[in-house]
């Protein structure tokens, strides 16, 4: 087989729809796509759109092969996208056996850890499907859904402990509107990734309790230091510049954008929405909410580093503090 093979894009949501969209954009390829629902694949086929998602985004559909059981979406395609969000990974290969993946490779789009497992997805696939490590590539970088669908330019950081992996499935993605760059930190990247939610969530806190653009600032600028720190602590022995856009640009775009689903979770709780309301009324998932506990439990078990942003964010969506109170405490950890 010659990498990449068949490709079968996993997930339904806005993400794994951009990520169908890029994929599709040299004209020619064609992609395999895992949908869950019967009836969103025959509507999708109907319109060329997807239903649920990014729904003005037009499909050539010929070029799609839907398939809606997973196990026979992984037993006809060679590279699996996987693009759901880290909650949903664990239930969506419920039914996977523990080798049915073994030979295939793997680009983790997920930016979050697998909950109860408190697991990175790379090492969850690793231990769990027996996916070798230079076969499991992870995606990164300032990348929302909506702006990448729509060809707006965007940067993507492809991570493997192979870098000639991390090189061919950029390959597969650089074109006239994403731009691709590599490298072997893995872990730093999912970390990362994961903790950029967290203070997206912080930022959107600060912002429903109305506090202005100059303590953001700050906040932000403390939020990159933590990073680094954990990501030093957690994944060492790899050269990394923290202000390289897979980690300080997603973490900007995340706190920032008007997309960003976890600031807009914890703008919602700022101003006063119960955890559960908020979670509620969202109409996609939170990832920071689950990546809090878990970056806080692998902390506290493993790590031992000096987080008080995410300490503030564990009080308020675990502890039920105020958020006014945490916030105000926290100022006085920031500089």
């Amino acid at each position: 087989m010659e990498f990449p093979g068949r490709i079968c894009v996993v997930g339904s949501g806005s993400w794994a729809s951009a990520i169908a969209k890029i994929l599709l954009s040299d004209g020619r390829r064609k992609i395999h796509w895992y949908i869950r629902k019967p009836l969103v694949i025959q509507q999708f086929k109907q319109t060329g759109h997807n239903p649920s998602y990014l729904s003005q985004v037009e499909y050539d559909t010929s070029r799609i092969r839907f398939f809606s059981n997973l196990n026979v979406a992984i037993n006809n395609s060679d590279t699996l996208v996987m693009a759901t969000p880290s909650p949903y990974l664990k239930p969506t290969l419920r039914t996977v056996r523990a080798d049915a993946m073994a030979d295939k490779y793997v680009l983790t789009a997920i930016k979050g850890i697998v909950p109860d497992e408190y697991m990175p997805v790379s090492q969850y696939l690793n231990e769990i499907f027996n996916v070798p490590y230079d076969h499991i590539c992870a995606l990164g970088g300032p990348c929302h859904a909506e702006e990448v669908a729509f060809e707006r330019l965007s940067y993507l950081t492809f991570a493997s402990c192979d870098t000639s992996l991390a090189e061919k499935m950029a390959s597969c993605f650089n074109c006239r509107f994403i731009h691709t760059t590599t490298t072997d930190d893995i872990l730093g990247i999912e970390y990362g990734s994961t903790l950029k939610n967290v203070y997206a969530i912080a930022s959107g806190i600060c912002n429903g309790l109305k506090y202005g653009d100059n303590f953001q600032a700050v906040l932000v600028a403390n939020a990159i230091k933590e990073m680094n720190r954990f990501v030093e602590v957690a994944c060492p022995g790899f050269t990394r510049d923290i202000v390289n856009s897979v980690y300080l640009g997603d973490l900007l775009v995340t706190s920032y954008s008007k997309y960003s689903r976890n600031r807009t979770f914890g703008t919602m709780i700022g101003k006063g929405y119960s955890v559960k309301t908020a979670q509620i009324e969202m109409e996609m998932i939170a990832e920071g909410y689950y990546g809090t506990k878990c970056i806080k439990q692998l902390n506290d078990s493993k790590f031992h580093v000096d987080m008080p942003i995410l300490e503030a964010v564990y009080g308020v969506l675990y502890e039920r503090i105020a958020p006014s109170i945490e916030i105000k405490l926290l100022s006085q950890h920031l500089h």
